[in-house]
């Protein structure tokens, strides 16, 4: 099967969404406000399941790293959702730290941002040449997916943390 078009509309049409949130008018009458929460309880669950992904394949256990790359997508579809919904109910939440910690905040979240946006064409791929059984092909990007992938994941929790003290 061709996942090319599947992941060139999927990588558009995902950040262009993202964006428009942050424009769009909020939904109102909704009390969600675990979301932020969860998300990154979701982004820390996804960091480790990476990592016991690596390291099943690198002893040899295949079926095992399948199902824990599985359980990340599964997890990172869960976040993506839970974070839409969020911001479709809720203003965007102003960091309020100042000196070395504000610029250390931006630093983190435009780099996350940045590489969220990235990252899912990667992940994609990398799916894609798996699914092929194009395994020499799909190591090649694993080795840099994966790192992408565990930054993002990691710095959407730090993102969190550093955030959390300004949530109304």
């Amino acid at each position: 099967m061709n996942h090319k078009p599947i992941i060139i509309i999927l990588s558009i049409i995902i950040p262009v969404v993202v964006a428009i949130l942050y424009v769009t008018p909020k939904v109102s009458g909704f009390e969600i406000d675990f979301l932020p929460l969860l998300n990154a309880i979701v982004n820390g669950t996804v960091f480790f399941t990476l990592i016991f992904a690596v390291k099943a394949i690198k002893n040899g256990n295949r079926a095992l790293h399948q199902k824990l790359i599985y359980l990340a997508l599964i997890l990172s579809t869960i976040f993506l959702l839970s974070y839409i919904t969020h911001h479709l109910t809720h203003e965007s939440v102003k960091f309020g730290g100042e000196g070395f910690i504000k610029y250390f905040y931006y630093f983190i979240l435009i780099s996350h941002i940045t590489l969220s946006a990235v990252i899912m064409p990667m992940v994609l791929i990398t799916l894609s040449r798996a699914l092929k059984e194009n395994f020499e092909h799909h190591k090649k990007i694993a080795r840099i997916t994966f790192p992408m992938w565990l930054y993002v994941s990691f710095t959407g929790v730090l993102v969190y943390v550093l955030i959390s003290p300004y949530y109304i």
